[in-house]
């Protein structure tokens, strides 16, 4: 049947899981038991299901030990690793809610992630690359220096009760960084106190509904908000996904995408775990020859990735040393997939099944995906149509209504992946989510009369470099902060390689100097490397409405006609 309204529910021939995501993933593990469940290429790892389930067990055991319980926070910075996977697994066995943290966040970054969703532990490496997260959490709290591990008792973060330091080199080290923090070793010694049965106990009280996971999303505020998301949520969103590229037990998923946005953590993680299929992970940080080698030694049948990553890997001088007959199917998302790079990847890198996923972290994160039947048209030019058991409608900008279909409007998404909501931010909440229960998702776009969705633009000022979610707000309120800039203005400005890229309008004090490269200077090694200003420009005025507003339309639009006034780094 054709629409007539730019209203689409999807049903399902196949009804949703009403397990937890212990509960799932557990049977999964007895039945496959003896097949690989995670290679980790970069640690010279790899573990069967039933090797993994062990680890995840000590590990959940370990946690109780230490006296974690249900609905308590714990978070995780670090990079894609086995341990990573343990701790999302062991978190969800006892109903601790793990807590995503960028692991390119800095000090300011960082103690705002741990304040908002109030942070009982963090697990962190000790460095990567050029982060040192020791040295970041000593200048975040110096009480690490001298406390006991047990006793932080920080005065920046009081709820912070234990910081606890794993090297994914070496997870078996006994070196304690400073006295404060404690050794994933001593974590995992914890489970000698706490039996099975107290293990079980934990992850039989647990229900389906409760909240099981925050990440943070960029927000009005300026600085991301706490997204909060349970069993139900995550669980199905995984296992539909799964089911549309038709991956199983004998398939294998490069991971390239970081495991704490939901595309790796849900998409990639578990969505292998929810059928027995193996998570290989090419490397810590997307390296592009590291996941050609990954898809080729390891025979991969599907890879994920957003756009710049597909670029990266088909413009490798080494592209055409690998074999990469193997792959099958992945998806394209966290980004703009243009239909050019679809087809390349469809074509050079043997990729035919490959979906288009589009969505939000506020619902779990998928609501839209092409599908391996579609034509070629609509597989490189929507976003395809909404997951089983998933609402969608595009509604007018002022009055709220259901739009004809084609009608350009805000895309809104019901059903059971929408988020709980915002942690300890009941206004946000109701912002995002209505009355009638339909999650508002700030982009613009168009249904046709079969329910497939193109997205014409975005409401929100997010800037979307690459995947990365940028809100300028933020980087605005850090910037105001240099002593020499009276007002700036952040937005995205295309970019042929990221989709977008951070610019900024800076208006100086009177009397003041500075150059692009001194306001990059200012920005390095204090806010992600990701939102540090591509290009600057410097004003004398802005453009503004009679009341006032920064019109940053107009902005974009005088960027793009004097291209010679931004300065690249």
């Amino acid at each position: 049947m054709k629409l007539a309204r730019s209203y689409c529910h999807r049903g399902g021939e196949v009804p949703l899981l009403g397990d937890t995501i212990p509960t799932r993933v557990g049977a999964i593990a007895t039945r496959f038991a003896q097949r690989e469940a995670v290679v980790s290429v970069h640690q010279r790892r790899r573990l069967t299901y039933a090797a993994l389930a062990h680890e995840v067990d000590r590990l959940a055991r370990g946690l109780l030990g230490l006296g974690f319980r249900r609905g308590e926070r714990v978070g995780v910075w670090s990079t894609d690793n086995i341990e990573w996977l343990q701790l999302q697994l062991a978190t969800a066995r006892i109903g601790v809610v793990l807590v995503n943290i960028n692991p390119a966040n800095r000090v300011r970054e960082l103690s705002h992630a741990l304040q908002r969703a109030e942070v009982q532990a963090l697990f962190a490496i000790p460095a990567f690359r050029s982060s040192d997260y020791v040295a970041m959490l000593l200048e975040l709290l110096p009480e690490l220096r001298t406390a006991a591990p047990d006793s932080l008792a920080g005065q920046s973060l009081p709820l912070l009760r234990r910081v606890v330091v794993v090297d994914p080199a070496q997870p078996e080290a006994t070196a304690r960084p400073h006295a404060g923090f404690t050794l994933w070793q001593e974590v995992l010694a914890a489970a000698h106190s706490v039996g099975s049965d107290a293990l079980e106990e934990a992850s039989d009280g647990l229900d389906r509904d409760d909240p099981i996971n925050i990440q943070y999303t960029s927000g009005t505020t300026g600085f991301p908000k706490a997204v909060v998301l349970t069993h139900h949520n995550l669980l199905n969103n995984a296992w539909f996904a799964a089911q549309a590229m038709n991956l199983g037990e004998t398939d294998r998923l490069a991971v390239p995408v970081p495991f704490y946005h939901c595309f790796g953590m849900v998409l990639a993680n578990l969505a292998c775990l929810s059928v027995g299929a193996c998570l290989v992970i090419p490397a810590e940080h997307f390296d592009p020859l590291a996941t050609l080698q990954a898809v080729q030694a390891e025979r991969c049948s599907a890879i994920h990735g957003v756009p710049t990553m597909f670029i990266a890997q088909l413009e490798h001088p080494k592209f055409r040393d690998f074999d990469l007959s193997t792959l099958r199917t992945g998806i394209m998302a966290g980004a703009p997939c243009p239909p050019a790079l679809m087809r390349r990847v469809m074509g050079e890198m043997h990729v035919p099944e490959i979906l288009i996923g589009y969505g939000e972290t506020e619902a779990s994160p998928l609501t839209h995906l092409t599908a391996r039947t579609d034509s070629l048209e609509r597989r490189t030019e929507t976003v395809g149509s909404n997951l089983p058991h998933q609402e969608v409608k595009v509604v007018h900008l002022k009055t709220g209504a259901t739009l004809p279909v084609s009608a350009v409007g805000e895309v809104c998404f019901r059903g059971y992946h929408v988020m709980r909501g915002y942690y300890a931010d009941a206004e946000a909440t109701r912002k995002a989510i209505d009355a009638q229960g339909w999650l508002h998702s700030g982009d613009l776009g168009t249904m046709d009369a079969d329910g497939y969705v193109r997205i014409t633009g975005r409401l929100k000022e997010m800037i979307d470099r690459g995947g990365e979610k940028i809100f300028p707000a933020e980087i605005e309120e850090f910037l105001f902060g240099h002593p020499a800039i009276a007002q700036v203005a952040v937005f995205g400005v295309p970019d042929p390689l990221y989709g977008e890229e951070v610019m900024a309008w800076i208006q100086l004090k009177a009397g003041e100097k500075a150059t692009a490269e001194e306001i990059r200077a200012y920005c390095s090694g204090r806010i992600a490397h990701y939102k540090i200003p591509r290009y600057v420009r410097f004003v004398t005025e802005f453009p503004m409405t009679v009341t006032g507003k920064l019109q940053k339309y107009r902005m974009r639009e005088l960027a793009a006609a004097a291209r010679q006034g931004s300065a690249p780094g």
